[in-house]
C-alpha cells in the first residue's frame, strides 16, 4: 500500500508539473486591429491578418513583427490568411466586397485575385491542402454554402463543382478560419445557428454527408466554430455567453457504417473559437473565455490561460504554436 501511495503521489505530481509547464506568454498587443487570420509556416515565419486592413509577418518566431495596412484596403476585414513562405501569402476579406489578395514579395505588393461586390457574399474561412489547391467557404446563398476553389495557387478562383446545402438560418462562423479543413482528401465544414452540422465530402467525388453534432445550438450565436485538422474533434459554444461550458466540444466516434460525434464528459471551460492539433492526443483550444488543453484525446480538458484569443495555429513545418486576438494581441504556447 505504501508503494502504491508513493506511485500515485508521483503520478499526480507529474500531472501537476505538466499543467504548470503548459503556458501561454503574450508577445505583443495594443494594435487597433482584431486578428482572426493566423498562418504559421515554420518555427521562424508566421503571418497574421486582421481588421482595418492590417497584416503582420514575423521571421524570428514571433519575437518581433513587421506591420502594415494593405494600401487601398485600409477598411478591409482580413478574416483569414494562408502563408507558404516568408514571401508568399494569400489573404481573404469578409464583408463587402468579398476579396482575395495575394503577395509573392513578402507583402510589399498585393494583387487582387478575386473581387465580388454582391452583398450576399460573406467569406468565412480558407484552407489549402497544398500550395496550388485551396478552398474558400462562404455563408449560404440560396440555401447553398458558397465554396470557391483554386488549382493554381490562388491565381484564379471558381465555384466548387458541388455546393453543400444549408438549412434556413444555418451559417459558418468567420471566427478563426478553422470552420473549414481539408484532411486526406476530405473537405470538412462545421456550422451553427438553428442547427449544428458537420458537412463532409471527398474532393474527387463531392457527395455531401451531413452529420448532426451534439454541440450547443438553436440561435445565431451558438454552434460549432472549429474542427481540428485531423477531423477528430470539434469545438464551439455560444459567443454571446462565452463562460457557459455546456456542450462546447465533441469527439469523433467512427464505426464501420457511419461517423458520429459524442459530447465530452468534461470539456473546455467555455466558448472556444479555434482548435488545433498539437501532437497525437494533444489539442489546444482558445476563445474569448480563455485557452484549454487536452492530452488524452479530448476526454478531459484543463484551462491553462484566461486571456481572450480568437485563433491558435501550429507551424506547418515545425513546433511553433502561436495565438492571436483582439487589440493586436499575439501569444505563444509553451508546452
Amino acid at each position: 500500500m505504501f508503494k502504491n501511495a508513493i506511485l500515485l503521489s508521483l503520478i499526480f505530481s507529474s500531472l501537476s508539473l505538466l499543467s504548470v509547464a503548459q503556458t501561454i506568454t503574450p508577445l505583443q498587443q495594443g494594435k487597433r486591429t482584431s486578428i482572426r487570420g493566423l498562418s504559421v509556416v515554420d518555427d521562424s515565419v508566421a503571418w497574421i491578418s486582421g481588421s482595418r486592413g492590417n497584416i503582420a509577418i514575423t521571421s524570428n518566431g514571433g519575437k518581433t513583427w513587421a506591420w502594415q495596412q494593405v494600401k487601398g484596403f485600409e477598411q478591409a476585414d482580413f478574416r483569414d490568411i494562408e502563408a507558404f513562405s516568408g514571401k508568399e501569402a494569400v489573404i481573404m476579406s469578409s464583408g463587402a466586397p468579398a476579396l482575395i489578395l495575394k503577395t509573392t514579395d513578402g507583402g510589399t505588393n498585393w494583387q487582387v485575385k478575386y473581387r465580388n461586390t454582391d452583398t450576399a457574399y460573406f467569406l468565412d474561412a480558407m484552407e489549402f491542402d497544398n500550395p496550388k489547391h485551396g478552398i474558400i467557404l462562404g455563408d449560404p446563398i440560396k440555401d447553398k454554402f458558397l465554396l470557391l476553389e483554386t488549382n493554381d495557387g490562388a491565381e484564379t478562383w471558381y465555384p466548387f463543382k458541388n455546393q453543400p446545402g444549408a438549412m434556413k438560418g444555418e451559417a459558418a462562423f468567420a471566427a478563426s478560419g478553422t470552420c473549414l479543413r481539408i484532411n486526406k482528401g476530405e473537405i470538412n465544414i462545421v456550422t451553427g445557428g438553428p442547427i449544428t452540422h458537420l458537412l463532409t465530402a471527398n474532393l474527387k467525388k463531392p457527395v455531401w454527408n451531413s452529420i448532426d453534432l451534439p454541440i450547443t445550438q438553436g440561435v445565431s450565436s451558438k454552434g460549432a466554430f472549429s474542427v481540428a485538422s485531423d477531423n477528430a474533434m470539434i469545438v464551439g459554444g455560444n459567443y454571446s455567453k462565452d463562460k457557459n461550458p455546456d456542450s462546447v466540444a465533441c469527439i469523433l466516434a467512427s464505426g464501420k457504417e457511419k461517423i458520429t460525434y459524442n459530447p465530452v464528459q468534461k470539456g473546455p471551460a467555455g466558448y472556444q473559437s479555434c482548435i488545433e492539433l498539437i501532437n497525437k492526443n494533444i489539442y489546444l483550444t482558445t476563445g474569448t473565455s480563455g485557452s484549454n488543453i487536452t492530452t488524452d484525446g479530448g476526454k478531459t480538458w484543463a484551462k491553462i490561460d484566461n486571456t481572450s484569443y480568437n485563433v491558435c495555429r501550429k507551424a506547418k513545418n515545425g513546433k511553433l504554436v502561436l495565438l492571436a486576438g483582439d487589440g493586436g494581441k499575439i501569444g505563444i504556447f509553451q508546452p
